[in-house]
């Protein structure tokens, strides 16, 4: 059974950094498709970026685009999001999930494998 453990959350001013993990014991993460979503208070939960088992390719939200990267390391374990220039409509709590896959991200749409969420805040 793969686990996932999500980390690197907190508090963060709009226009600041956070670095999101997705970390897998026991396993790599190489065939495996990787998304992050995030649910904000009172609303649906929505994807906001995938990286695909084979190729790699990424997926983004419009809202994220030229903002947020996510990418592998090279040990294939960890799966990273990169968000730069956070504005508060990001606050929300992050969830990576994991599909066993050679499909692209944008042929994706349920994951079977979940973390349990870290909790980013932009705020001043």
């Amino acid at each position: 059974q793969l686990q996932l453990v999500e980390s690197g959350g907190g508090l963060v001013q709009p226009g600041g950094s956070l670095r999101l993990s997705c970390a897998a014991s026991g396993v790599t993460l190489d065939r495996y498709a990787i998304a992050w979503y995030r649910q904000a208070p009172g609303q649906e939960r929505e994807g906001v970026s995938c990286i695909s088992s084979t190729t790699s390719s990424t997926t983004y939200a419009d809202s994220v685009k030229g903002r947020f990267t996510i990418s592998r390391d090279s040990a294939k374990t960890t799966v990273y999001l990169q968000m730069n220039n956070l504005r508060p409509g990001g606050t929300a709590v992050y969830y990576c999930a994991a599909r066993h896959t050679s499909y692209p991200c944008k042929d994706l749409y349920e994951f079977g494998f979940w973390g349990q969420g870290v909790q980013v805040t932009v705020s001043s």
